[in-house]
This record gives C-alpha cells, structure tokens and sequence, in this order.
C-alpha cells in the first residue's frame, strides 16, 4: 500500500507527517489539524490530481477509495498512502490513522485551514474576542494562515477531550 513510517516522512525543520486528504476525508482532516498535523483537503477535488499532489509534496495521501491504490505510484511506493476502512467514524478514522502510523498528539492547527497557532497577548484581543470568552478565557491564539481568533473555551474543551480518547 505504500504506507511509510513518520521518521522517513519527517523534513529537516519538521518532525510531523503532512497528509492529503481525499474529497471524502474532509472531516478526517479537520480533526487531524486538530490533532496537530498538516492536513490538506479540497472538496470535489479528483482522484488524479491529488495523486500528483501527494507525488509533487510528498505528503501522505488518506483516502478510502479502493481503486485509488492500484495506481502504479502508489503500489510502487512513490506516493505514500494510507486506505482508510470506509465504515469509520471521523474519530475512528482519526485513531486509526495515528495508530498505523505511530503518531503522537500534537500542538494543534487550526481546524479551518491548518495554519499554526500563535498565543496572542489577551489584551491586544479585547475588541475582537466576545466579551464572555474575554472575561473567561486566559489565552488567546491567532491562525498564522486565515488569521482566525482562537480561545481555550468550552469548544476548544470538547476537543481536547475528543482527542484524549482517542488515544490507544
């Protein structure tokens, strides 16, 4: 199937894996941001040119199309891929992907886009942030992709928990 360990994926100034998602992982996707990974995803986007995204980036490729993996660079190796059982949840796909790969929780992206997350000084918030979460709230992070304003709230809470239960 092509499936390659996270060392061998790893770039010099970044330990972590990158994956393409397929136009049916979308969902997979975001809770892979939020599980700290760089994951691209585009809706409607077909089987050949992601091949030759994941080919050109070198990224891993997440799908659960059969018939995506008879390609002759994805059963070479050339592209590295991973066939997600079809039948998953989101979080089950999720545990299953950071299983067969070995793949430890990491500081969270931003679930919209996959940007990396900055901690922002919470009074330079004060306009933006909803009175509520600045009253409650502690820190604030900033997307450095889509610049979206982020707060360890109630949601950021569910998460987190989601995430820990996954967990093998």
């Amino acid at each position: 199937m092509g499936i390659i360990t996270t060392q061998a994926m790893a770039e010099p100034n970044n330990n972590l894996p990158k994956f393409n998602c397929d136009a049916m992982m979308g969902g997979l996707a975001r809770w892979l941001r939020a599980a700290g990974y760089d994951a691209e995803f585009e809706y409607g986007i077909d089987d050949r040119p992601l091949v030759a995204r994941a080919l050109a980036t070198g990224r891993i490729l997440l799908s659960c199309d059969g018939p995506m993996f008879e390609r002759n660079v994805i059963t070479s190796g050339r592209v590295h891929a991973l066939l997600i059982p079809r039948q998953l949840t989101k979080l089950q796909q999720l545990r299953f992907v950071m299983s067969e790969l070995d793949l430890p929780l990491a500081r969270p992206r931003c679930m919209a886009c996959g940007g990396e997350l900055d901690e922002v000084p919470k009074h330079t918030v004060a306009d933006e942030a909803p009175p509520l979460a600045f009253r409650n709230c502690r820190k604030f992070f900033r997307c450095r992709r889509c610049a979206k304003l982020l707060w360890h709230g109630t949601h950021w809470q569910k998460i987190t928990r989601r995430l820990d239960e996954i967990r093998p």
